[in-house]
């Protein structure tokens, strides 16, 4: 259902058939974990806008998981599509942790500002089935398009990972296998943060997909080189989530605070502040330069940006549409801003 399929993004013919701009705009995907109450609450009628407004922005995978507001994005997302045409949209959501019910739990560590649940590993085969259960329970649907084995590697599990890694291999991925191959889902792949990981599984297990959050950028590129490269010779297609570097590119007027879940160091809002001059002298703008660097590389399917709002989908659709000067690449390679090997639009 073109999950899996890179998308072309030349101009594709006659008058009529899907130009740059438009091929762009079928990359994009919604982002669920903002309308999970990422960092703050978002009410239920602006999060339900947010995904019905994406949908008719032409924005047709949307993707989400448990933990993302401990279930609660899967539920606006599900309640927001009823009515929506099944097959006018794909939908991946995670598997590797379950929810349960905390009453007395009012702790906002996760960054979800939802009270009253919590998730806890599990990639046990029982876990990964219970968890796929629930979800489409959530999302009030029948099958899953893509399903994503969730924050596997050793930067979330540290000293667990040797252990976490051999049940994720010998129990969740050949249960996820399994029911691509019933056809509950449509692929399966990781969702992860690191290259890593992803290239220990991938001598070991047969991928289809792998969403790469913050490594493939248009900040950095240095920390996916061998994954990028492996993926595009395996046919194993990328999404490339948090492409703001979770929001040191995101605001028009400078780089943000946050990279990579954290507070920026000055070297890194320095280095930023140098990719938004070249951008401002150049005629775009940094966030447009963010969303499209990926589409370059042959391997990347989507681009998937979280969204919130209505206006953050326009934002967001508008970025995507624009035309970014061939000058833009050109001085962010000129001044070792983007390494010279990687493709630009």
């Amino acid at each position: 259902m073109g999950v899996l399929m890179p998308v072309q993004h030349e101009h594709q013919g006659p008058s009529g058939q899907p130009g740059k701009a438009e091929a762009r705009i079928a990359s994009l995907a919604f982002g669920g974990a903002p309308v999970g109450n990422l960092y703050a609450g978002v009410g239920d009628e602006a999060a339900h806008q947010a995904i019905a407004h994406a949908w008719h922005q032409g924005i047709r995978h949307l993707d989400t998981a448990p933990y993302y507001g401990y279930g609660l994005s899967e539920t606006r997302i599900g309640d927001a599509l009823q009515g929506i045409e099944r097959s006018s949209y794909t939908l991946s959501t995670k598997v590797g942790r379950l929810i349960d019910v905390d009453e007395e739990r009012k702790d906002r560590s996760d960054g979800f500002a939802v009270d009253g649940r919590r998730a806890y590993f599990n990639y046990t085969r029982d876990g990964i089935l219970r968890s796929l259960e629930s979800s489409m329970r959530r999302l009030r649907t029948g099958r899953i398009d893509l399903l994503l084995l969730h924050d596997i590697g050793e930067l979330t599990h540290g000293s667990r990972h040797p252990q976490v890694l051999k049940q994720a291999l010998d129990e969740a991925l050949p249960a996820m296998a399994e029911l691509r191959d019933q056809g509950v889902v449509g692929a399966i792949g990781l969702g992860v943060n690191e290259e890593a990981v992803c290239l220990e599984v991938m001598d070991r297990f047969p991928l289809d997909t792998i969403m790469l959050a913050g490594r493939y950028t248009l900040f950095e590129q240095s920390r996916s080189k061998a994954v990028m490269a492996r993926a595009q010779a395996d046919g194993v297609a990328v999404l490339i989530a948090g492409p703001y570097n979770s929001g040191l590119l995101g605001a028009d007027a400078g780089p943000g605070d946050t990279y990579d879940y954290a507070p920026a160091s000055p070297a890194i809002k320095a280095r930023a502040q140098q990719l938004y001059d070249v951008c401002a002298r150049t005629g775009t703008r940094a966030g447009a330069a963010a969303l499209q660097f990926p589409l370059a590389h042959p391997a990347v399917s989507k681009v998937v940006c979280g969204l919130r709002s209505a206006a953050e989908v326009d934002d967001a659709v508008a970025r995507m549409s624009a035309t970014v000067p061939d000058a833009t690449w050109a001085s962010l390679v000129e001044q070792g801003l983007l390494d010279k090997s990687v493709p630009t639009p």
